[in-house]
């Protein structure tokens, strides 16, 4: 997701969903380099190390205490896979029906109901605590980290502490990191269970420093804020206080597909020309603020509604620009990994993956390799 995002872990990223900071996969949530790409573990930097030298009088004068900056830095350091994930990020959009393929996907629906009858009653209380349906904060759950699955386990001080130093945005991490570095000093957290996506989001639902420091609550009231617990309670409560104090309204719809039973009343939204319309109210925008995207609120808008027991939206999408159906491209994909060409899955999303194999397969057949689909690739295929 862009880095203009309050909150910039966004789970789906990892599918290759929006442009934007993805999470290191991590089941556990655990600290450290453990299961670590060898670029995301400290590397020697002398110009890092000195940057880190002016920094801490900086800190100091910020009210961070010197031993909260030695118990941070101690063990931390430059992540050269860091820079490289940022500088490498492009602009890529995709369409609305491949956001939702993924969004909405049957994996994704499934574990979503599992995650929501395990967790109901705190899902429950969050709801009558804050005024945000039940639902929806089970949906974004989903999305930033597929439930808690995807949570990243990158040390937060060491992947902001490079990228304050990198200097592209150095003024937005060197806030991060001043933001993760009062999170520690106020015993939230240790450093060592500090960890996140490569851009520093944080915990189940991903948050920055910053938006933890002005969002975070302590539902379990055990004394701290602790996003980054096996148990989800905090995470939740932080998100549903987010929600509610970014203009959620009680007992009001999101939105829903234009003309669908109750659908409520709203501004009407067609995202992709010749797809389904949607009428969205107010709790739309509020879901934006979390992350400022059409397609994101969507997604999170009819997850929810799934996850309640909603069925598919009624309305189909057009072609792509290709002439293909999403039900021609999941029978692309199922052909070419029949012939041997992987394309990691039959979602009729055509990402890099599904690309390489269509351009092996053409380079097989003697044929430009474009990576692109057609119908007479299709067909070819038969």
């Amino acid at each position: 997701m862009s880095i203009t995002r309050r909150h910039f872990g966004f789970g789906l990223a990892a599918f290759g969903l929006a442009a934007c900071s993805s999470t290191v996969p991590s089941n556990s949530g655990s600290s450290g380099s453990t299961g670590l790409p060898s670029d995301l573990r400290p590397a020697p930097n002398a110009g890092y190390d000195a940057w880190v030298a002016s920094f801490r009088s900086r800190a100091g004068a910020r009210g961070i205490s010197q031993s909260t900056l030695r118990a941070a830095f101690r063990g931390a350091g430059y992540l050269p896979g860091v820079v490289t994930r940022d500088r490498n990020q492009t602009e890529f959009k995709r369409t609305l029906e491949d956001y939702l393929s993924i969004a909405v996907s049957e994996e994704r629906l499934s574990k979503g109901r599992a995650a929501f009858a395990r967790h109901a009653a705190t899902l429950r209380a969050l709801e009558r605590a804050y005024g945000v349906d039940a639902e929806i904060i089970c949906a974004i759950w989903g999305l930033e980290s597929f439930y808690g699955e995807r949570r990243g386990n990158v040390p937060v001080i060491s992947a902001v502490s490079t990228l304050a130093y990198d200097g592209r945005r150095g003024a937005f991490f060197e806030k991060q990191l001043t933001a993760a570095l009062k999170i520690l000093q106020n015993g939230d957290v240790t450093p060592s269970r500090m960890t996140g996506s490569w851009a520093g989001a944080m915990g189940h639902t991903q948050f920055i420093p910053t938006s933890y420091q002005a969002f975070a609550v302590d539902f379990t009231g055990d004394g701290r804020r602790d996003i980054w617990s096996e148990d989800p309670t905090d995470a939740l409560a932080s998100t549903a206080a987010y929600l509610q104090r970014n203009g959620w309204t009680r007992g009001l719809k999101w939105g829903g597909e234009a003309g669908a039973p109750g659908t409520p009343a709203g501004r009407i939204l067609q995202p992709q020309a010749g797809g389904p319309k949607f009428s969205v109210t107010g709790n739309f925008d509020a879901i934006k603020r979390y992350n400022n995207s059409d397609s994101y609120a969507i997604g999170v808008g009819h997850l929810a509604d799934r996850i309640a027991g909603g069925g598919p939206l009624r309305a189909g999408f057009p072609p792509d620009r290709y002439g293909l159906t999403k039900d021609d491209r999941i029978l692309l994909q199922k052909r070419l990994t029949a012939k041997g060409f992987d394309t990691g899955g039959a979602d009729g999303v055509l990402g890099p993956k599904s690309r390489a194999a269509i351009s092996a397969y053409q380079s097989s057949r003697g044929l430009p390799a474009s990576g692109d689909p057609s119908p007479a690739l299709l067909a070819s295929l038969g």
